[in-house]
């Protein structure tokens, strides 16, 4: 069985915990025969990736895009905008592909989500490529 909650901006695992302890402890007074092994079976993915995240979601979604003008990428990048979009195409989409890469194919754009959660007293913990974090180039 997997519980389902919204709990607002807040994470929320504790009040989940007692929540379906609650719920199983209602349960027990019409099953009294049913044992109770253990609260979490692992199903919650809980600070670790997994696809039943990847499928059914969990958590915030959120899509942040960026504009760099070309000028920039020459001056900061010392690179062009064409040589760019042509290593995303080789490294973040073939070479992830060729690895087998898990949670999309990006450049590890986790480690961006990780410092805003830093920066803002969140979990980074919580931050494992349960959603796509994906960096689109455009040109």
């Amino acid at each position: 069985m997997r519980f389902c909650c919204s709990t607002g901006d807040a994470m929320g695992m504790n009040m989940v915990s007692k929540g379906v302890q609650n719920v199983l402890d209602f349960l027990q007074a019409d099953f009294p025969d049913m044992d109770v092994i253990g609260i979490s079976g692992n199903y919650c993915s809980d600070k670790k990736p997994a696809a039943v995240n990847w499928i059914e979601g969990r958590g915030k979604s959120v899509v942040c895009e960026a504009i760099i003008k070309e000028e920039v990428v020459k001056k900061v990048l010392k690179t062009d905008v064409a040589s760019l979009v042509e290593l995303n195409m080789l490294k973040n989409l073939t070479g992830s592909a060729m690895a087998g890469a898990l949670g999309g194919f990006n450049a590890h754009a986790s480690n961006i989500v990780s410092a805003v959660f830093l920066a803002t007293g969140q979990d980074p913990a919580q931050n494992k490529r349960e959603r796509p974090h994906q960096i689109s180039l455009l040109t």
